[in-house]
């Protein structure tokens, strides 16, 4: 079983006015959310940010993000005074003229998109008038390539300021199943890793990162502005032996195929290294560095070849050697001795790679040549075209050719297209301190081929994207989708035919890996890869041909509202304000720090004609409501009056559907005006069905199953209770459900108490009593009153409630997005298990601290989450759970 991580790349909002720094007596970022999707894969991320102005004159907001580089943006929407606009997918030279005549008259364009080593960055901006607000919400798709056995999804955030609401959701669906997952990254680490909560359940995970405003200055980058690093999510996912994992729905399919108990097979691999003159300094030494650190790792059935080249050939062996100790050794003096010199001829040296190869073939093996380069061609033959067609010639579809581009200097389109000719892929290395682990990062994900001339067929399919790979490596997967011909399952049968070693072997679908599912994704998955690689294919091709494949490759693009270097996004704004034109960058973009013009090219954001959007309209009050804390209440209670002491604003006058009087922003430390019809990821009331007895479940450590208990309703439980920080949460149980009230007491005498019905709080001997969508901040409590939760922030703690409903009755139940002190007491305080199972006889008992307990096996609904889902769990009385009589839980009043 092999482990895999998934990191998904999300960079975090920048957000600056007119250039200068951010100055948060003018504005403020009040809620910044990442939900991230993912589904077989396949990652949908929708980042939303909502910003007001708070000085007394309009102000430009700017949005700034950064996404990565494989994804595709897919939709991208402001919010302002009543209207929505959106932005518009467009065919590049569409969105280019708008540019030609922005310039004409004079406009101006600015950078928008540049390229890093993983991330691109989108960026508009709007207008926002005095004390107003303004929502930014982009979405983005990405299909995950796995690398050494790991999907990588990574959540930077860098917001430039503290932000009171931040929360990042995001859910992962495996139906493979999940058996591992851990957090990692810089986000993770001192006191930010309480603020994080992971669920595993069977083929589902949820990670909750929900940090204070003191936490987001805690991390080792982290300062007065608040978060900057990554959250990275590690999760293994169960694999088939044979076939893999088979999605099909409604006409497509998509196929993730990599087996893992294979033998490995042994490799013949030529080095061909350049040396020339612009190597000098760092970049020659980390290449020195890597090779050493290959040529340790070459297995003694492997064969292997070195040649370095500037405008002439360096041999360490004129052919192909096995990698026994005192070859490898030689060629460790060999590459310590590199020196850098001369001019660059890349056609002699990949042609004499391909000799080495192609005179040794070797039954059995699998032969690959890799490149390393930092410039342009100099000597020998020149001219692009020609080197491509003579290493053609030479390779002949026998082995792949792989391109690895050191640094900015290299012409990355030559190498990028020269591989994709030769059945490889090309690489940049980023001239950083790292550079060597970057080198060594590409060879490990070829090191260790385990199958040659793979061939995937599917009978009753049409059109399929790629189904013919040279060479499978440990780690990686091949995806393929398609289309079912009239979505016949019956006639559609898979089959892999490929060489391991010296034998033919086929992957059929005998043990019915093939799955019927309702992913509504699979269509888009599939448009998605196609896309992919028909600009891949693109670049292979010239004349007519070319043409055919680019012109399918803009009709997807446009369909599926991709934004890919084929189209363009049209960011139209209100009457007044330039309309931009966001394009995708290529991989020759260099990043934002090395450009010294502002001027036009791919990557800009061009500021152009003004216009109204075409799509903007008032928004829909009924569009997408769900049910809510808010949306069951009318109007405050009439026995109530606003607190002198409290900071709130409650509704927004802004939003249809809201009612209730906004104070102004800039008298309050906080402001919000949630519009939840807009969340990407609306959660309705779960409608459950629970046998009787409200049962509570308790995490282990290290173990596949929780512990659950039961507890009789109308009961009163202490929550809570951190002595240090005078807070303590308790919560009144219904006879079978959840909580009918939980009530938060803080700073002696003040309090929030959450009912089915309204949230009432009582701060400086007033009592106020909120109904709607809220944002409040008393003494050292920060409440927001959202649809189906109501989260609570106290110093250092952190409260969900979230509504749920079962039986067509709703209910409350907590949950601890923020890990207390050592010092918290209470059901939610309580710490993970560590148990092991004792079996005797018929039943089955668990050791928990030398004490061995009966139990049995049962599950129980995970109401702590925003989606939640049933678990399986080991049954036993509270007391046991609890290790201490239920009485030292319960309270005679909340």
């Amino acid at each position: 079983m092999e482990r895999t991580v998934v990191r998904v790349s999300i960079f975090g909002l920048l957000l600056a006015f007119g250039g200068a720094q951010p100055n948060k007596d003018d504005w403020e970022i009040y809620s910044f959310h990442i939900n991230s999707t993912v589904t077989s894969r396949y990652a949908t991320t929708v980042i939303t940010s909502r910003v007001v102005n708070r000085k007394d004159e309009s102000t430009e907001v700017e949005f700034h993000v950064r996404i990565p580089k494989n994804a595709f943006i897919s939709k991208f929407r402001m919010f302002m005074d009543d209207q929505v606009y959106d932005g518009e997918v467009k065919a590049k030279e569409a969105a280019q003229q708008q540019y030609t005549q922005a310039v004409s008259r004079g406009e101006s364009a600015g950078i928008v998109s540049s390229v890093g080593r993983t991330l691109e960055e989108f960026k508009t901006s709007v207008t926002v008038a005095p004390l107003k607000k303004v929502t930014f919400e982009l979405t983005y798709e990405e299909l995950f390539r796995r690398r050494l056995g790991k999907y990588e999804l990574q959540i930077f955030a860098r917001p430039m300021q503290p932000v009171k609401d931040f929360k990042v959701d995001v859910y992962i669906h495996e139906k493979a199943g999940i058996n591992y997952m851990d957090i990692k990254g810089g986000l993770s680490t001192n006191a930010l890793a309480n603020a994080i909560t992971k669920t595993l359940a069977d083929k589902q995970a949820w990670v909750y990162f929900y940090p204070t405003v003191d936490q987001q200055k805690t991390c080792d980058s982290c300062g007065e502005q608040g978060l900057n690093g990554d959250l990275v999510i590690v999760y293994d996912v169960n694999r088939h032996k044979s076939l893999g994992d088979i999605k099909r729905s409604k006409g497509y399919f998509v196929h993730h195929f990599a087996p893992s108990s294979l033998l490995r097979i042994p490799k013949n691999v030529v080095f061909v290294i350049d040396q020339s003159g612009s190597m000098h300094g760092r970049k020659m030494e980390q290449t020195r560095i890597a090779l050493l650190h290959i040529l340790s790792d070459l297995a003694a059935e492997d064969y292997f070849g070195l040649i370095t080249f500037d405008s002439n050939l360096f041999y360490w062996k004129r052919e192909l050697v096995q990698a026994n100790a005192d070859n490898v050794e030689s060629a460790k003096t060999f590459a310590s001795n590199i020196k850098d010199r001369g001019s660059t001829n890349i056609n002699t040296a990949l042609l004499e790679g391909s000799r080495m190869l192609n005179e040794q073939p070797r039954q059995g093996s699998a032969s690959i040549l890799i490149l390393l380069t930092d410039g342009d061609p100099t000597s020998g033959v020149t001219n692009l075209e020609q080197i491509q067609s003579n290493v053609r010639e030479a390779i002949q579809d026998k082995f792949p050719l792989y391109c690895l581009g050191f640094g900015f200097d290299v012409n990355f389109a030559f190498l990028e297209s020269m591989s994709l000719q030769n059945n490889g892929v090309a690489r940049r290395i980023y001239e950083d301190s790292d550079a060597d682990l970057q080198l060594k990062g590409f060879y490990d994900e070829v090191a260790n081929p385990l199958l040659t001339n793979v061939t995937m067929s599917y009978s009753s399919s049409a059109n399929l994207t790629q189904t013919k790979f040279s060479q499978y490596y440990n780690g990686s997967e091949i995806v393929v989708a398609g289309q079912i011909t009239d979505n016949d399952v019956e006639t559609f049968v898979p089959q892999v035919v490929a060489i391991s070693r010296n034998a033919s072997i086929v992957f059929s679908d005998a043990n019915g890996t093939t799955e019927s599912t309702d992913d509504s994704n699979l269509q888009r998955v599939w448009a998605y890869l196609t896309v992919k690689q028909l600009l891949d294919k693109e670049l292979q091709l010239s004349g007519v041909e070319k043409e055919k494949v680019k012109s399918e490759a803009l009709r997807l693009s446009l369909k599926y509202g991709f934004v890919t270097p084929l189209t363009s996004m049209v960011v139209t704004k209100p009457s007044e304000e330039t309309t931009e034109v966001l394009h995708k960058p290529s991989e020759d973009t260099p990043p934002l720090s090395r450009r010294t013009s502002m001027g036009m090219h791919p990557g800009i954001l061009s500021k152009g004609q003004s216009r109204r959007t075409s799509g903007g309209s008032h928004l829909d009050p009924q569009a997408g409501v769900y049910p809510s804390l808010g949306s069951r209440f009318s109007s405050a209670h009439p026995g109530f009056q606003a607190l002198p002491g409290l900071k709130v604003v409650t509704g927004s006058p802004g939003l249809p559907g809201h009612k209730g009087e906004a104070g102004p922003p800039m008298l309050h430390d906080l402001v919000t005006d949630y519009d939840y019809r807009y969340d990407s990821l609306p959660i309705a009331p779960t409608t459950l069905s629970v046998a009787p007895g409200v049962r509570f479940l308790l995490q282990a450590e290290n173990q596949s199953l929780p512990l659950c208990f039961d507890i009789a309703g109308r009961t009163i439980l202490r929550l809570l209770h951190l002595p240090n920080a005078g807070v303590s949460v308790n919560g009144e149980l219904d006879e079978d459900q959840g909580f009918i009230k939980i009530i938060v007491h803080f700073d002696t005498d003040n309090f929030v108490a959450v009912e089915l019905g309204a949230v009432t709080v009582k701060y400086e001997q007033k009592l106020t009593r909120y109904t709607g969508d809220t944002a409040l901040v008393a003494g050292s409590v920060a409440v927001f009153i959202r649809p189906t939760e109501v989260d609570i922030t106290a110093g250092q703690t952190r409260l969900l409630i979230l509504v749920h409903g079962k039986n067509g009755k709703d209910f409350l139940w907590p949950a601890l997005r923020q890990q207390p002190s050592d010092d918290a007491v209470g059901i939610l305080a309580q710490k993970a298990v560590v148990y092991e199972e004792v079996h005797q006889g018929p039943y089955t008992k668990l050791k928990i601290k030398d004490q061995e307990i009966s139990v049995s096996r049962s599950s129980a609904v995970d109401f702590g989450m925003n989606l939640p889902a049933t678990l399986a769990c080991w049954l036993m009385s509270p007391e046991s759970a609890l290790r201490a009589p239920l009485s030292d839980f319960t309270l005679k009043v909340l």
